[in-house]
């Protein structure tokens, strides 16, 4: 088996160390960018569309 010299083992720990980060920095984005401005917005959203589906479900009760 070859042995390693310091800088193999830095150029095989650096790739999973920048992904390591940058999937952190994703998540950490991810988690900030929840709720703010547009929170109230997509509530609505969502709610109006469980309103129409309740009221269509309500409607097709009536009609059986």
């Amino acid at each position: 088996m070859a042995s390693l010299d310091g800088m193999d083992y830095v150029s095989a720990i650096v790739p999973p160390l920048v992904m390591a980060v940058l999937f952190t920095l994703l998540i950490v984005t991810i988690v900030k960018n929840q709720g703010g401005a547009n929170k109230a917005k997509e509530d609505a959203a969502v709610d109006a569309a469980f309103a129409a589906a309740e009221a269509a479900a309500k409607a097709k009760a009536a009609d059986n």
